[in-house]
């Protein structure tokens, strides 16, 4: 699909200022620095930046032309057909994502949006993978999934791919809706409704309230693929216009597992029962939460007529996304369940169920940093979590971050964990050199953290001490 100068003046709502209206627009940037020759650059103002100090640099470094709100001072734009394409919007960022949406309408491969509290870019991942048996597909990288990565990714579809696969990250009300205006899904999956971002929200209920804008603007040919399991999204799915597949775990659902068989640090294993068939499905993926995950991209790829057996077979290889419940067997010994990419309440009890019911290791440990943007609530939950910790019957233990983590220590001692074998600590840097000291090879260690605490540091460092 070719975008023009015009088509991007058109689309944003904005003023062609000077350039050739037919003129290609290349790759879209929003970051001066990796900028290459006939790059675009738009121009973004942010909290702590403003992308129009840097059109004059983006242009003399060979990029084919800016969006921008003002003309900056220092630079010279005289009209007509020739030279860069400048093209004047009001707000560049809503210009940003119109022009996205436009794309996303030309490109006209149905879209699957994802949202949910937890396991959005694992089942974003899970789902490309199914449907790439079939289709041609398209994912956006990492977890762009804001107001402005989600159009950043969306541009991409000039490719035109068979289908498209996203998530919509949130954690504020409206963002969603925002996001769902841009993509405009096809098809929508809500995995769960959980205590991240609780600080942003008066109540769990706030927070499914605005991941339940996922709903909105939906017609009758739009399909929900919507959990079962969870109580706050079955409540809320009643009205939606169009079609509703539920997946879910020992319940009623449309794609269904039965005969659930957690294998520990091996993965899970189910019947799943689904409108074409029923198989026996396997995953390396850890533990519940990722099983509800490939459940959910079991029923997309349903949906769109992936036959049963090829997801069975492609679920058998999964891979997680890097930090997202990694399994890394140290050649030194030390075994490492690396879910440092981040964390919630939820997902830690989670996680450490999984690591309770593993065999095979001599000791069990957990080095766990604090759980941000929890708000009023994060001593409460910190402290639930470290009763899980003391449940889970761990031999060693180690939290990072500021009070609430040392909240969780504390409540693990309370709930009868040794405190010979609790530490807290405030920083990545003390965590894990106090975690070299104590790990030996036969340990079993998760780690788990929000992004904010850095213990992927932790990680790091394990993997070059028992390398």
């Amino acid at each position: 699909m070719t975008l023009t100068a015009g088509q991007v003046a058109t689309a944003s709502g904005g003023e062609l200022l000077q350039g050739d209206p037919g003129q290609p627009i290349g790759r879209v940037s929003i970051d001066s620095r990796s900028l290459a020759p006939g790059d675009f650059f738009v121009a973004l103002r942010g909290e702590r930046f403003d992308g129009h100090q840097f059109v004059a640099a983006a242009l003399a470094g060979g990029a084919a032309g800016a969006l921008v709100d003002t003309l900056p001072p220092n630079l010279a734009v005289r009209g007509g057909d020739s030279g860069p394409s400048m093209i004047r919007a009001t707000d560049t960022t809503a210009a940003l994502q119109r022009v996205a949406n436009d794309v996303r309408r030309r490109a006209g491969c149905p879209v699957v949006a994802i949202t949910g509290s937890t396991g959005k870019t694992t089942t974003k991942e899970v789902t490309a993978a199914f449907l790439g048996t079939r289709y041609r597909v398209f994912r956006n990288h990492g977890n762009l999934n804001n107001h402005i990565g989600l159009p950043m990714s969306l541009l991409e579809l000039r490719d035109t791919p068979d289908v498209a696969v996203v998530e919509l990250g949130m954690n504020h009300a409206g963002e969603i809706r925002t996001l769902v205006g841009i993509a405009e899904p096809d098809i929508r999956v809500w995995t769960n409704v959980g205590d991240a971002h609780l600080g942003f929200f008066d109540s769990a209920d706030a927070i499914a309230d605005a991941k339940g804008e996922i709903l909105e603007a939906a017609t009758g040919d739009t399909r929900l693929i919507a959990n079962a399991n969870d109580p706050r999204i079955t409540a809320r799915i009643h009205a939606f216009p169009g079609r509703v597949t539920t997946f879910g775990i020992d319940v009623a659902a449309d794609v269904e597992a039965r005969a659930v068989e957690p294998l520990g640090l091996d993965g899970m294993a189910a019947d799943v029962h689904t409108a074409v068939g029923t198989a026996r499905l396997r995953t390396p993926l850890l533990g519940m939460g990722n099983l509800a995950n490939v459940l959910a991209a079991t029923a997309v790829a349903v949906s769109l007529g992936v036959p049963l057996d090829d997801i069975v077979s492609v679920a058998a290889a999964l891979n997680p996304a890097s930090h997202r419940g990694e399994l890394l067997r140290l050649p030194g010994g030390v075994t490492l369940v690396d879910d440092s990419y981040n964390s919630s309440p939820a997902a830690l009890i989670r996680a450490l169920e999984t690591i309770a019911v593993a065999t095979g290791s001599a000791r069990k440990a957990a080095v766990l940093g604090e759980m941000l943007e929890l708000g009023g609530h994060s001593q409460r939950l910190h402290e639930a979590c470290g009763r899980a910790v003391a449940a889970a019957g761990l031999n060693w233990l180690i939290t990072v971050g500021g009070a609430p983590a040392k909240a969780m220590a504390d409540a693990a001692v309370a709930a009868g964990l040794p405190s010979s074998v609790v530490q807290y600590l405030p920083n990545r840097e003390e965590a894990a050199a106090a975690a070299l000291k104590i790990a030996r090879p036969g340990d079993l260690v998760l780690v788990k953290g929000s992004r904010g605490i850095g213990t992927d540091f932790v990680v790091d460092r394990l993997r070059v001490e028992f390398a």
